[in-house]
């Protein structure tokens, strides 16, 4: 009973830990989106993309799934809209965009 006891709480303590670090990663995901990619993607989840060749990354997941995504971010995006610039992130940040994203899916 008193393994079961430590197993719970180690487990309650354990979720606002990880409830946090997925904050952080949306949070930062949203900043490199921010600063990267909203001069013509819509990056929120009501605002209209400037470039009409530009998905909002709202409805990125009704194009691609998701994960097909992370390995076009690892090995450099090159192709998107023609006017797209190469855009290269690491594991990393790619994760936390990838979290950001998935935050604004439906």
């Amino acid at each position: 009973m008193k393994r079961l006891a430590a197993v719970l709480m180690t487990l309650g303590l354990a979720a606002p830990a990880a409830a946090q670090d997925d904050a952080e990663s949306i949070a930062h995901g949203k900043a490199l989106v921010e600063a990267n990619c909203a001069r013509c993607h819509a990056v929120g989840s009501g605002d209209s993309s400037s470039h009409p060749e530009a998905p909002p990354f709202r409805t990125l997941s009704e194009r691609y799934p998701l994960d097909a995504l992370e390995e076009a971010f690892v090995e450099g995006i090159t192709t998107g809209h023609p006017d797209m610039p190469e855009f290269i992130a690491s594991p990393e940040q790619v994760a936390d965009i990838l979290a950001y994203i998935d935050s604004l899916q439906p």
